[in-house]
């Protein structure tokens, strides 16, 4: 529920009204009034203007997404295109629009999808849209709008660049709707874009659509985390005492976390349900942490489904389900069972029956039948668009998921819950950051459905009451830009522009913004510290001579007392001699010095040390500048140095740059390993390989390894060619390797060939249980991965001369198969 409109927004949505035909036509099409934000944002896009939307999960940002389509279909041959960061979110936002209107003009590019795509509607990944641009595609023709969702992605360190090259590269006369999570440098973010794309407007709302109440769940009992029951008072003292720790969670976190007699959580009255929950036998509150099946009861019994478990871990994710069924919990009716069956069955009619049982299909049923279910990247995506559209149905009411499920996917849940606040990032457990909190719970509260939403997080004894209170009520979540100029990037803007332009476009990048920005700051410090400099200085003047002199003796000496300290019984006796010697003469230069005899020598040496400390921190400021300032066209310039030195680009007399044939192949191969690609063509290094040696040799090029594996023994390798064409593209690596670190330049990962022999086989006609064990992966992991490989080769068909590019092209048509070919769109 929105709280009702004061009579000064009634009064501005009035005049918006008058202002703006097309915002008043599109709100009368609507379900529900607009928020302020909504409105002031479709407003912005009839006037004209671009648009940075930063809002809370849930808040309704899609509405100007979907107001931009508006205005594009009002024209006879206006485009917008729709960009994700996730295929999921893609083909959820495809099937809204073909909803609303119609199938002939929707589209769908995610790479392995090609649907309509000259359609006046396309939604595509943020990938699909860069390599347009770059090949000038004739799809870009009459393009009005980009909507850029969850734009905030431009902080991925792997995949963030992307975005950035899309809204430097767009023309200029392509408005541009930027859909962002909450950020604390929104401004900054649409000063960027108000350089770089024109007139931009950035509206901020931080009111999440549904009130969040938050929880500590102490054996089995809902604890409220803040105290908001200050009843009577002013407007002020209600909001201190909303974002004050309750008194009582302090008292019981003394005492251990022991709530007997503790009260019960407002919001949260114990309401009874006509669903059966089992027999209750796992509700055990007097045995300490109560264990899943018991929070998913609690929960029940006090009406706060459905609700999202967030659990960091795939397996986490998978025993917990296992645990809730075991306990015998059940959340539908026999009606409800009936819809779920029919569901699954209507859904999942393409999966070939020997495949079921290896996909634990028969458990994750009995997991939907019963209103529970698990959500994770290592799902087959069939079975997690199944549990997607249960849940939106209501059907499913209890999910346990990674925090994956938090970025743009619409399963909104009355409650989430949080086992821990640490998750694994890779290398260790660290805590969850405030952004990432205010992402999680973003999730509860279904707007137009919950009065509030509801938040829960499980006691443990390492628990600070304060510090949780803290993580829940921060807003810090900056955006920081993670661009980086790559091979293809580069001749690509080089084919299209110069080198020359490049640079310059480079520099107008976020990252190098930001840099500047910072550089600004770092100027105004370092003008600031001079000015203290002066006034040191001053202050240890001496009238006797030059103080700086004498400061310098003075410090030379201290160093060469306090590095000999503990030294002399491993130095040689000639050693030791001349370090008595230069201490004999710096002692004796000291005295000798005017400014020896001052009266005020030890009041000058103290403001003296204060001068050297402050000149030190300038120092460092100044060499930071000097790093910050041009940095990422300083990368592009090491970056073409490469390019140039193995012959990707050329220079003519007059010093113009240009792409050689072999920067011309490079332009069209897009992927982290973009160079060695090229390079492993250009040597005809892949000429001997059937098919599923070059399935096999793809698959190693996207695949990256867990960090606790090593490489695989030769006789796990496919046989035949690929074994001698695998080292020798190894080869390859390690010598660009050589030449970037030469470049100073990060260099890559060696190539792994754990996903080799599974590719290969599953390219021979390799049943699904023998190729998920030959790889040691998940059947979603699998998927995945095989989408990559998929997309590579299909580059390679395009990209390479026969016999590379005939042979791709069986290989594509060989691994695009079973559950791989699997698609809820196509």
């Amino acid at each position: 529920m929105t709280n009702p409109l004061t009579p000064a927004e009634r009064f501005a949505a009035s005049a918006t009204r008058r202002a703006h035909p097309q915002v008043d036509d599109f709100v009368a099409r609507q379900r529900f009034d607009l928020d302020p934000f909504q409105l002031s944002s479709c407003a912005a896009l009839e006037r004209g203007s671009s648009v940075l939307v930063a809002a809370p999960t849930g808040a309704g940002k899609t509405v100007v997404a979907e107001f931009a389509v508006f205005l594009a279909m009002q024209h006879p041959s206006a485009k917008v295109f729709y960009t994700a960061p996730m295929k999921a979110l893609s083909n959820q936002k495809f099937q809204e629009f073909v909803a609303e209107y119609g199938a002939e003009e929707v589209g769908l590019l995610t790479g392995d999808t090609n649907i309509n795509s000259g359609a006046r509607i396309v939604v595509m990944t943020t990938e699909v849209l860069r390599n347009m641009l770059y090949a000038e595609s004739d799809l870009l023709t009459n393009l009005a709008f980009v909507v850029m969702d969850e734009v905030h992605y431009l902080a991925d360190r792997f995949r963030g660049a992307v975005w950035e090259e899309v809204i430097i590269h767009l023309p200029q006369t392509v408005r541009l709707v930027s859909l962002s999570a909450t950020v604390s440098n929104a401004e900054e973010f649409g000063d960027w874009l108000q350089t770089v794309r024109g007139d931009t407007e950035v509206i901020v709302s931080e009111e999440r659509p549904v009130p969040l109440d938050q929880h500590i769940l102490m054996q089995s009992k809902l604890i409220d985390l803040f105290d908001g029951a200050s009843g009577l008072g002013s407007k002020a003292a209600k909001e201190s005492a909303a974002h004050r720790v309750n008194p009582e969670l302090v008292r019981l976190a003394h005492h251990g976390g022991r709530t007997t007699g503790a009260r019960q959580g407002r919001g949260v009255p114990d309401r009874g349900s006509s669903r059966n929950t089992g027999n209750n036998r796992s509700r055990r509150p007097d045995e300490g942490r109560m264990n899943r099946a018991a929070v998913v009861e609690l929960l029940e019994g006090h009406n706060l489904l459905p609700a999202i478990f967030f659990i960091f871990s795939r397996v986490g994710c998978d025993q917990a389900v296992a645990q809730v069924l075991r306990a015998g919990v059940r959340l539908t009716t026999i009606e409800e069972r009936d819809e779920i069956r029919a569901i699954v069955d209507e859904r999942c009619r393409t999966l070939l029956d020997e495949d079921l049982a290896v996909l634990g299909y028969w458990q994750w049923l009995d997991g939907l039948e019963r209103g529970v279910a698990a959500h994770h990247a290592g799902m087959l995506p069939a079975f997690k668009e199944v549990v997607e559209e249960l849940y939106q149905r209501r059907l499913v009411r209890a999910v346990f998921a990674t925090e994956t499920l938090a970025l743009g996917i619409n399963m909104p849940a009355r409650t989430v819950v949080l086992e821990k606040l640490e998750k694994y990032n890779g290398e260790a457990r660290v805590p969850i950051t405030a952004g990432e909190y205010t992402q999680l719970t973003g999730r509860a509260g279904r707007r137009g459905i919950d009065v509030e939403g509801h938040s829960v997080i499980h006691w443990q004894d390492s628990l600070d009451p304060q510090a949780v209170a803290s993580l829940a009520s921060k807003r810090t979540y900056p955006l920081n830009s993670s661009f980086k100029p790559t091979y293809n990037m580069a001749v690509n803007l080089i084919e299209q522009f110069g080198r020359h332009r490049t640079r310059a476009i480079l520099e107008s990048s976020f990252a190098q913004f930001q840099a500047d920005r910072a550089v600004v700051d770092m100027a105004r410090k370092v003008r600031s510290q001079q000015e203290s400099l002066a006034g040191f200085a001053t202050a240890m003047e001496c009238h006797l001579g030059n103080f700086d002199e004498y400061i310098a003796i003075r410090r030379e000496l201290s160093d060469l007392e306090r590095k000999g300290e503990g030294r002399s019984d491993s130095q040689s006796r000639g050693d030791r001699e001349r370090r008595q010697h230069q201490l004999a003469a710096l002692r004796k230069r000291l005295k000798q010095h005017a400014c020896h005899a001052c009266n005020d020598r030890e009041a000058h040496a103290r403001w003296a040390e204060r001068w050297w400390r402050l000149k030190k921190q300038m120092d460092d400021l100044n060499r930071e500048i000097r790093g910050r300032t041009g940095a990422v066209a300083a990368v592009f310039d090491r970056v073409t140095d490469v390019l140039a030195l193995l012959g990707y680009l050329s220079r003519d007399d007059a010093g113009t740059v240009t792409l050689s044939t072999h920067g011309l192949t490079l332009r069209r191969i897009y992927g982290e390993r973009d160079l060695l690609v090229a390079e492993c063509l250009r040597q005809g290094i892949w000429n001997d390989l059937d098919a599923p040696g070059l399935a096999a040799m793809a698959a190693s090029l996207i695949f990256e390894p867990r960090r606790d594996e090593g490489q695989v023994s030769e006789r796990y390798l496919p046989k035949g060619a690929f074994r001698p064409a695998f080292e020798a593209t190894g080869d390859i690596w390690s010598r660009l390797d050589d030449i970037e670190r030469e470049n100073k330049l990060p260099g890559s990962n060696p190539l792994s060939s754990g996903l080799a022999l599974a590719m290969s086989r599953w390219a021979q006609g390799g049943s699904l249980d023998s190729v998920l064990q030959d790889s040691d992966l998940a059947a979603g992991d699998f998927v995945r991965l095989t989408k990559q490989t998929i997309d590579l080769l299909d580059q390679l068909s395009m990209v390479a001369d026969a016999p590379v590019g005939t042979t791709a092209r069986v290989a594509l048509d060989l691994i695009r198969r079973g559950i791989v070919a699997y698609s809820s769109v196509a």
